[in-house]
């Protein structure tokens, strides 16, 4: 994982003058249960930035105010400057936005192809739609293997590049990934932190990683927020945090 760090850095300037993604002062309810309380958080254009928490924190709860799966009774989801608070996913994915969801949900008796040509509903580019075909499955040999299969016959690992390959098949401009590494093997894990490292610096794609893996989401991220109890508790530039006492005892295991 190590060498992974080193090949971290941003495919552009680490601050642009309008964030990619930008939540300013969100709060949301479940119910009578506040799940977020004034969240501000800001992704800038070509970065890889990581939420990270405990269980419970409210990093899933941030991922759903982004893309308008809960309304948020407080604050603004700003894309590109322009404020999508409350948009619907299908039309946040319209404008660039795919999202990677926790426990990857793949359609479990769809073939691996039917599986990722799904994330290219939108879409009506047929060359265009073969071509990332092709790079998906250039990225992942295993799904090429496998091309027939059902999704329900994969592992974990596998499943969850089938989650990613279909996200890519929107041809996204920020990619959202909810606890990609959650349930998964670590040669998966190694393999998945790769990946996202190649997406951002080979596609220039925008990333977003909520983990609790906070090691592996440090250690590829080049900036990170601390989220418990839904709020901000700390943020800073993710080599740092690697190294803050608090970090450390609470999420790292030192």
């Amino acid at each position: 994982m190590n060498a992974i760090l080193e090949s971290a850095a941003p495919v552009v300037p680490a601050t642009s003058a309008i964030p990619h993604l930008q939540l300013q002062n969100v709060s949301l309810n479940y119910g009578q249960v506040r799940a977020l309380q004034d969240v501000s958080l800001r992704v800038d254009q070509g970065s890889v930035v990581a939420l990270i928490g405990a269980n419970g924190a409210g990093k899933s709860s941030t991922l759903r105010a982004v893309t308008g799966l809960s309304p948020v009774c407080g604050g603004q989801v700003l894309l590109n400057g322009g404020n999508v608070t409350g948009t619907s996913a299908h039309k946040l994915v319209e404008q660039g936005v795919a999202m990677v969801p926790e426990g990857r949900h793949v359609f479990p008796f769809m073939s691996i192809k039917d599986n990722l040509l799904m994330g290219a509903y939108t879409r009506s580019d047929k060359g265009g739609i073969a071509a990332d075909l092709d790079k998906v499955l250039t990225r992942f040999p295993r799904l090429k293997e496998r091309f027939g299969q059902q999704a329900s016959s994969l592992s974990g690992g596998e499943q969850q590049m089938v989650a990613i390959g279909r996200a890519l098949m929107a041809r996204p401009r920020l990619l959202l990934l909810d606890e990609p590494s959650l349930g998964i093997a670590p040669q998966f894990i190694r393999l998945i932190a790769r990946t996202i490292l190649e997406i951002n610096k080979d596609e220039g794609v925008t990333i977003m990683l909520v983990e609790q893996n906070s090691r592996m989401a440090l250690m590829i991220s080049r900036y990170a927020y601390i989220l418990a109890t839904g709020r901000i508790e700390l943020e800073g530039v993710s080599r740092e945090l690697l190294d803050h006492p608090d970090i450390k005892r609470l999420y790292l295991g030192a």
